[in-house]
């Protein structure tokens, strides 16, 4: 159940990307025009979704391992990039998306470890 919220949370995460305009925080895309840099972003999430439904379903023990690592050094990055000046996470409703997934993460990693 952990684990069902966590990915929940990251394509939350993933469509308040969008309304941040996120890419500008990326070096290659931030130098883009905002509807090219729009395309770029969303569409390589499309095998990244892959990959990750994809995993779920073959390798679930190490795709949860995977995704629970990633997720936990992401919050840490977006809590480094706090200051960063294209950074629109700077909210309630984005940090209450964001870090969960790194505690989350962290329990869930935990649990398989232990348990």
């Amino acid at each position: 159940m952990i684990f069902s919220i966590n990915f929940a949370l990251l394509l939350l995460h993933e469509m308040d990307a969008i309304r941040a305009k996120e890419w500008r925080m990326f070096i290659i895309l931030r130098d883009m025009e905002d509807k090219r840099a729009f395309k770029v972003f969303t569409i390589l999430h499309l095998p990244l979704y892959t990959f990750l439904l994809f995993s779920f379903i073959s390798q679930q023990l190490l795709s949860f391992v995977i995704l629970d690592l990633f997720l936990i050094f992401h919050s840490i990055a977006h809590f480094f990039f706090e200051k960063h000046p294209n950074n629109n996470f700077k909210n309630v409703y984005s940090r209450l998306i964001i870090y969960p997934m790194g505690l989350l993460s962290l329990l869930h990693l935990l649990g398989l470890m232990y348990f």
